[in-house]
């Protein structure tokens, strides 16, 4: 591996967790409101789009680490050796399933930037409880967000995993056993989370 490629493979994984994977946290954090309600989550939108230099903080810190982690993700996908047919155990099941959910994370992200982010600044349409509620309402709609959603919270966990890896974290056997738990649970509990709003949005 070259100078360049092991550092551009470093930088991607760093990109995966900070500033991608705290925005995933943030956003299901922020999308938890609407357990409260339609008055709360508007509420809590209302506060971000008033936010000063919110463009320049979505293109800085989401748009341009997100679009770096994506472009270089698809040639590391392009290059991958996928052997899951002769080598079926679990790590490298989960090697084949992390470039999988890489492209169905971004199908998502593509469209759900447009819908809820280029739409609304482009024709000015509405980001609001009722708006969401209103799309999700459609059964495929709200299929395609279960799959999104599975797939960023899979391809987030375990990137945490190799991450944790890549940077000399966890070396020896029991602490990536460990850690396979951890990330395991925190796939679940994000989840759980993220399954809630969207069922909150149809209630």
């Amino acid at each position: 591996m070259s100078t360049n490629s092991f550092f551009l493979r470093r930088i991607h994984s760093l990109s995966g967790l900070i500033p991608i994977g705290l925005f995933l946290l943030e956003h299901l954090f922020t999308n938890s409101f609407a357990l409260k309600g339609a008055k709360a989550f508007n509420e809590k939108i209302e506060f971000f789009q008033t936010l000063p230099y919110l463009t320049f903080i979505e293109i800085l810190f989401i748009g341009l680490p997100i679009a770096f982690h994506a472009f270089y993700g698809l040639y590391i996908v392009y290059v991958a050796k996928n052997n899951i047919l002769s080598y079926s155990y679990f790590r490298n099941w989960m090697f084949y399933l992390q470039r999988v959910t890489a492209i169905v994370t971004l199908v998502f992200l593509v469209w759900h930037v447009y819908v809820l982010r280029l739409a609304k600044a482009l024709y000015d349409t509405e980001v609001s409880f009722e708006a969401i509620s209103a799309s999700l309402s459609n059964p495929g709609i709200f299929a395609f967000y279960i799959v999104g959603l599975v797939a960023a919270v899979f391809h987030f966990a375990n990137g945490l995993w190799t991450f944790l890896i890549t940077w000399g974290i966890t070396i020896g056997p029991r602490a990536q056993q460990v850690t396979t738990y951890v990330t395991g649970l925190l796939f679940l509990v994000l989840n759980i989370i993220g399954i809630n709003v969207l069922v909150a949005f149809t209630r």
